[in-house]
């Protein structure tokens, strides 16, 4: 049997304590990684099925604890499973991320964003820019019409104006630069039903879902800023929580 006594016998090597310290540093890029999606309600649940789980053994209750023992052997499979899109995501994320540099960010550089989206959004032109962050968009720079320009407020309203022949696709801006425009990114699931997001918004949600870039919308019928980011929605959003917004997650 445990008593205090017992705790006089235990002795911590220097390997015990790099093996805490990794388990640590996996729990902290797993707990990254699943932020904000689906599989964090699947973490909630296999929570609570070990505690039950213990309960059971704890108390005696062999049926319970015999059913509990099954479905926890497969339950790693079914996770992997039901969530492999979340965890593909997340692990290009984790193998991208870099753990030792932060990124600084111009102020020049988000001047010319937020300057061109905020003129877009008082005249309601719709755009769709979408900034590289440390997953590679080279697929989707493929499917655009390559551009490898300077990143200017004159060079993004122009492409989004009505008439132009690449308004209607997505910018791509990649390494400090206007990679492509014209690009088609992949539309969000579930939104189709939600009259407040048009395609661009969709657009916008789903190449943020599948990466980690971040997306500006700028709705043409609300007049109005939106930032997507892990396939959720920031909007109304005006020039000094835009430069805020986008600081913050580009300097991750």
């Amino acid at each position: 049997m445990f008593s205090m006594d017992t705790l006089g016998y235990i002795s911590i090597t220097w390997r015990d304590a790099i093996d805490i310290a990794l388990v640590t540093l996996l729990f902290y890029q797993v707990m990254i990684v699943i932020r904000g999606t689906r599989a964090v309600s699947a973490i909630y649940g296999l929570l609570l099925l070990i505690a039950v789980f213990a309960f059971s053994e704890y108390f005696g209750f062999y049926t319970l604890h015999w059913i509990l023992q099954q479905f926890l052997g497969s339950f790693f499979l079914v996770v992997v499973i039901l969530f492999q899109d979340d965890i593909k995501r997340g692990l290009s994320n984790m193998g991208a991320r870099s753990f030792f540099k932060r990124t600084e960010v111009e102020d020049s550089f988000l001047d010319e964003i937020i300057g061109a989206a905020m003129n877009m959004a008082k005249r309601r032109v719709g755009a769709l820019i979408v900034l590289e962050h440390h997953v590679a968009l080279g697929d989707v720079v493929r499917r655009g019409v390559p551009l490898d320009s300077t990143v200017t407020k004159e060079l993004l309203v122009t492409i989004f104006q009505v008439k132009a022949p690449l308004h209607d696709g997505a910018v791509i801006i990649s390494h400090g630069r206007v990679a492509a425009a014209g690009c088609i990114l992949p539309l969000a699931v579930g939104e189709q039903d939600r009259p407040e997001y048009g395609t661009r918004h969709r657009a916008g949600l789903g190449i943020t879902e599948e990466t980690d870039a971040i997306a500006v919308v700028v709705s043409e019928e609300r007049g109005d800023v939106t930032v997507a980011v892990n396939g959720r929605l920031t909007s109304n959003l005006d020039k000094t929580r835009l430069k805020r917004v986008l600081r913050n997650l580009l300097e991750r």
